[in-house]
Order: structure tokens, then C-alpha cells, then sequence
């Protein structure tokens, strides 16, 4: 038998963290693929970011609601074109809720309102090494959703980089969020699947768009 034919199942990836497959249907996928195309435009718009040691991320990546930069938050581009950074929706925010009612359960879900996101874009050579998302005062439940190209997200441990970790692969649809004992676990990207994308989705290559609480 076809295993396409079966759903894919939810997973707990480790205590906090999980994988719930398919969570955004084809028609939200191109509402929220529209949204990132316009939230890419400048001012403000998709950048390179550059690392304190003068290297460069192979990722591109725009911000709403506070700019992220390494390895700190600020309300303009400070590392680009200095302009304000976009504001974050409301909608945007609903959404980050619901992800966690859905992923972890109605206790999970926090008071705190989801004012940040990170909208990283990989090509078929981007990658992402294995870092923590710790500049945030909040600990809120960081949200991760994927559109286009599928991914391999390497998701590790509190203490160090390297093993033990889990490799999950990630669709265009796919949700996965983590919170609680995970919320500072290591994670990754060290491979996109190129040409994987649903082709009715008109996207070349993969978009992540991570939603988090500041507490700024």
C-alpha cells in the first residue's frame, strides 16, 4: 500500500514539543504565503542577516511586531535599512494561540499575546545551524509553520548541539511547537528537499514563519 494514502500522525517529539502534521489546509498555506510575499517587500523588507563574526546566514529573513538581530530585538532594521519594522496582526497572533490549544492542549495555551514573528526563507542551499531561541523575556511556547519545500528540522536538547536529537521532516502545512521543558532546546535545519512544495502552492523553495512572545 501507498503510505501517501495515510495520514501522517501527530508526534510528541520530546516533553513540550510537538509535531502535528497538515495543521494549515491548502487554502490558508496561499493566504499566509500571500501575506509573507508582502510582508518581504521593503521597506523593512527580506534581508541577509549578518552574524557578529562577519559571516552570514544562508537564510533570509524578515521580522513583524521587533526586529531580531544577533542576538537582540529593536523596532528598526538596525542591521539593514534602518526602517521601522513591520507591525504584527492581530490575526497573526489568533493564530499562535490556536497553534498551541491544538499542539499541546487549552493549558498550554498562554495569556501573554504573541507580538513577534521570524519569517525565514530558505533556497535549496539554506541551512540553519542548531542554536536556542533565547532572547526573549517570555517563555512562551515558540510556534513554527512551514510552507513550500519540505525540510528536515533537527530538533535537539537543552544543554548542547550535539546528540541527543530527533530529526523530523516537515511539510508545507506542517506545525510544530515548543514550549515548557523544550522551550530552550537546540534545533536546526541541515537540509532542504528541493522541488517538494505543492505545486499549486507557487512557491520556490521554504518558508518558515516563527511566532513568539517577546516580554519586552
Amino acid at each position: 500500500m501507498d503510505a501517501e494514502l495515510f495520514p501522517r500522525a501527530r508526534a510528541e517529539i520530546a516533553p513540550g514539543a510537538v509535531h502535528v502534521p497538515d495543521w494549515l489546509d491548502p487554502v490558508r498555506q496561499r493566504e499566509l504565503l500571500r501575506a509573507c510575499r508582502e510582508w518581504a517587500r521593503p521597506p523593512a523588507g527580506l534581508r541577509t542577516v549578518r552574524t557578529p563574526g562577519g559571516g552570514t546566514m544562508t537564510a533570509r529573513q524578515v521580522c513583524l511586531g521587533l526586529h531580531w538581530y544577533p542576538y537582540a530585538y529593536a523596532r528598526t532594521v538596525v542591521d539593514g535599512d534602518g526602517s521601522p519594522v513591520k507591525p504584527f496582526p492581530d490575526w497573526l497572533g489568533e493564530l499562535g494561540r490556536r497553534a498551541v490549544t491544538d499542539a499541546l492542549g487549552a493549558g498550554a495555551a498562554t495569556e501573554a499575546a504573541y507580538d513577534i514573528a521570524l519569517i525565514n526563507y530558505y533556497d535549496s542551499d539554506a541551512r540553519m545551524g542548531m542554536h536556542r531561541d533565547a532572547d526573549e523575556k517570555a517563555d512562551a511556547p515558540v510556534v513554527s509553520l512551514s510552507l513550500g519545500d519540505t525540510c528536515v528540522f533537527r530538533f535537539g536538547n537543552t544543554e548542547t548541539r550535539a546528540r541527543p536529537y530527533t530529526d523530523v521532516e516537515l511539510r508545507s502545512g506542517d506545525l510544530f511547537v515548543f514550549g515548557g521543558p523544550s522551550r530552550l532546546a537546540y534545533h536546526g535545519v541541515p537540509r532542504v528537499h528541493a522541488g517538494t512544495a505543492p505545486p499549486e502552492l507557487g512557491l520556490t523553495g521554504r518558508l518558515n514563519i516563527t511566532l513568539r512572545v517577546s516580554g519586552l
